[in-house]
């Protein structure tokens, strides 16, 4: 798989290099089991018109540029795990478009022109509330059109669990909440974080989702090590009460299995 960074620098490039292709488009901040769906869409839709993958997605998160700063999100993964959990997923080319503000000032027929049309994309797989265009004016409806009726669209329908949309800020809710032991129905798999343990504290690594505060059972993986224990999660940080062996002091990620309630106060005491 290729990843490859958009910019306004270097779109022209790129543009140059695309090849045919069925292309997901959406942030998918923590590919839960919505997002998956709309990624395994399109690999379908491109196995049938034997055309490549590709997934387009967007950074700094949308919310944060357009907010300037004043809305913090959390996300749930960084682009590294991202990459490679679509990698295993099939899918050739990842492109990761720079959302600044010139980007999105963008008319949704400027979009669709330079990031879809130039960039190879013969079929488009969204979300059914996917928007794009400066104030998220286009549509997965009026796509076709904008593209000059160069690209079909798939529309895929709304994901739900439990009454819900599953979505990256339901998921972001419940891991705030402590709700942990919920992600397997939501994600396909327990959330997991990488860190750094320096032998007293966990050093989180940057664009996870600390889960809110309280004592969790967890699971502890280094290469082919793990170790079942419980951690808790205070206002400045992660500490682990129990001993840790030492060989797995460096980098580790701890797997979140379940909440065990604790008072807020005492945490916040602590």
């Amino acid at each position: 798989m290729k990843t490859i960074h958009i910019n306004r620098s270097n779109l022209a490039v790129w543009q140059k290099r695309a090849k045919p292709n069925v292309m997901a488009l959406g942030c998918f901040d923590g590919l839960h089991h919505g997002h998956c769906t709309v990624i395994h869409t399109a690999y379908e839709k491109a196995l049938e018109m034997k055309a490549e993958v590709a997934v387009m997605s967007f950074f700094p998160h949308p919310k944060t540029v357009i907010s300037n700063g004043k809305v913090h999100v959390h996300t749930l993964m960084p682009l590294a795990e991202k990459e490679e959990r679509l990698r295993k997923m099939g899918v050739d080319t990842f492109y990761i478009v720079q959302f600044d503000l010139e980007f999105a000032a963008l008319s949704p027929e400027q979009f669709v022109s330079q990031y879809l049309n130039e960039l190879g994309v013969v079929h488009a797989v969204a979300g059914f509330d996917f928007s794009y265009g400066s104030r998220g004016a286009g549509n997965l409806d009026r796509l076709n059109q904008d593209s000059g009726g160069q690209i079909d669209v798939t529309k895929v329908e709304k994901v739900e669990l439990w009454g819900e949309k599953i979505s990256s800020t339901c998921i972001r809710e419940r891991l705030l909440s402590g709700k942990v032991a919920e992600m397997p129905d939501l994600l396909g798999r327990f959330y997991e974080t990488e860190c750094e343990w320096d032998g007293e504290a966990f050093i989180l690594s940057p664009y996870y989702t600390l889960p809110g505060l309280g004592r969790y059972a967890v699971t502890l993986k280094k290469e082919s090590f793990s170790v079942q224990t419980e951690v808790t999660v205070f206002q400045k940080g992660v500490q682990c009460p129990a001993e840790i062996p030492p060989y797995l002091k460096g980098k580790l990620s701890i797997v979140w299995k379940k909440q065990i309630q604790v008072s807020p106060k005492k945490l916040l005491i602590s």
